[in-house]
Formats: structure tokens, sequence, C-alpha cells
């Protein structure tokens, strides 16, 4: 259980890895975490990892250390921008696989990406089919990024458009909000959309993206951090007495989120 906790699992390695190496590529200081000291204070109590009660700092570091990141590098605008547009794209290339002939034939170095444009695959296909799974794993950022370049030249003028716009870093605008975007901004948009960039109600589903997005530094319930006190007990991290802000970082934070080009873009 507890080779299980460090693989998978809210302490796991995985997790210090990944914030100390997007902080330093980042330049985000707030991501930094002491991750020598969080491993030197794990132990085994009953075949479970544990933290040793003095360590319980370093843990509230590195709790507070995921927040901040996700805020500030996971859920930035640009992200958010950028992965919708790739989801823009991707969508669009295939609902015409058939009909355009910039998607049809892609070059042959492209196998695994026109594997799944041509084919509508889900989690059974992926369970029954081992190919699948292989052509997935072949699949990499420059197979979508030279699809991207030749997508330019679609004859399609969504795939196009956006495909252009992410090239030349025109990423859409991204708009923040605490409460779900009201149905008439949203016509709003739709309707400059459709003029500006000439697309039709359909089509306009491209350009115009919303949905909501969520944060939580610690989920409290299943899989927790438990710390080992000097008696011998052993407590979940959010029931630390002096670490009170831990309970509120179990809090879900949850945001909604409106994406659509800049005018002129």
């Amino acid at each position: 259980r507890f080779f299980h906790q460090l693989v998978a699992s809210q302490l796991d390695i995985d997790r210090l890895d990944y914030l100390k190496r997007d902080c330093y590529y980042t330049g985000v200081s707030e991501g930094s975490i002491s991750e020598e000291r969080i491993i030197k204070m794990l132990n085994l109590v009953n075949d479970e990892l544990v933290v040793e009660e003095k360590g319980i700092y370093s843990i509230e570091n590195f709790l507070n250390a995921r927040r901040l990141m996700y805020w500030q590098v996971y859920l930035h605008k640009t992200v958010i921008s950028t992965e919708q547009m790739v989801i823009s794209i991707l969508k669009r290339a295939k609902s015409i696989f058939h009909q355009t002939s910039s998607i049809k034939h892609l070059p042959s170095f492209l196998p695994s990406l026109s594997f799944f444009l041509n084919q509508n695959i889900g989690v059974v296909d992926f369970q029954q089919d081992p190919n699948c799974i292989k052509q997935f794993a072949n699949l990499d950022d420059h197979d979508i990024w030279s699809a991207i370049k030749l997508w330019v030249n679609s004859q399609d003028n969504v795939l196009s458009t956006i495909s252009k716009n992410l090239l030349e870093r025109k990423l859409f605008k991204v708009e923040l909000t605490n409460h779900p975007c009201t149905k008439s901004h949203l016509q709003s948009i739709q309707s400059k959309i459709c003029k500006e960039f000439d697309v039709n109600e359909v089509d306009v589903n491209y350009f115009l993206i919303h949905g909501s997005l969520s944060n939580s530094a610690y989920i409290s319930e299943g899989e927790t951090i438990n710390i080992l006190k000097k008696n011998g007990e052993i407590i979940d991290v959010a029931q630390a007495a002096d670490l009170p802000n831990i309970k509120a970082m179990s809090k879900i934070v949850k945001k909604y989120y409106v994406c659509y080009p800049k005018r002129n873009a």
C-alpha cells in the first residue's frame, strides 16, 4: 500500500517532481518546495505512508505551492486559451475528415493522428484493442503541431482561421468569473463572431467556448496525507490543530470561463 501511495496519492513523487520542475522552468518562485525535507520526514505505519509531526510545515508549504501553481500556471488564461484552441482545431478536423483533402491526406509521418481522426475511438476500444493504445502512445506534440501547420492552408474557413491564429499566437481572449456567464452576454459575443469571421450559428461554437474549472490543493476525503504525532497517534493533516489554513485549502474553488477570439484577431 505504501508503494502505491508513493506512486499515486496526494503526496506522491510525481507531484513533488513536477512542482519543482515547473517552478524552475516557469520562474514562478511560489511553487518552490523542500522535497528533500519532505522525503526525509516520511515514515511507515501499518504499511501506510505517514509524515512525522515535525514535517507538518513542509507539507503545508507543499499544499500551498500546489494551490498557487494551479492558479498562476496550470490554470493561467494563456494555458486555458491555447488548450481550448487546440481542442477546437482537433474537433473541427475530425468533423470534416472525409470532406477536406488537407485533412484526409495527412502525410505518412502522421499515421497515429490519422488513425484517431478517421475513427470514433472510445474507452471500450482502448480496453479491447491493443492497437488503440499503441497508436495513442505514438502521438506527441510534434504530430499535432505539424498537422496544424498544414491546416493553416485548409479550404475550411474555421479550421484554417483557428490554426493560423494559434500559430501566430493570436490567442483567444479569456474571461474568468465567479459566476456562469449570462445567456445574453454569450449571444452578444456570438453575433460579433458570426459577423467578423463569416461563420454560421453552428460553426461559431468552435470560436466561442465556455465552461468551468476548479482547483483544490488538498482533498480531505479518500487518499489523505496522514501525520504521525509524537505520541503515536495518526491524524489527517487537515485536522492538525495549528494548521487551520489547510482546511481552507480543502475547499474546492470553482471559476467559470468564456473563451473567444479578440477583435480583429
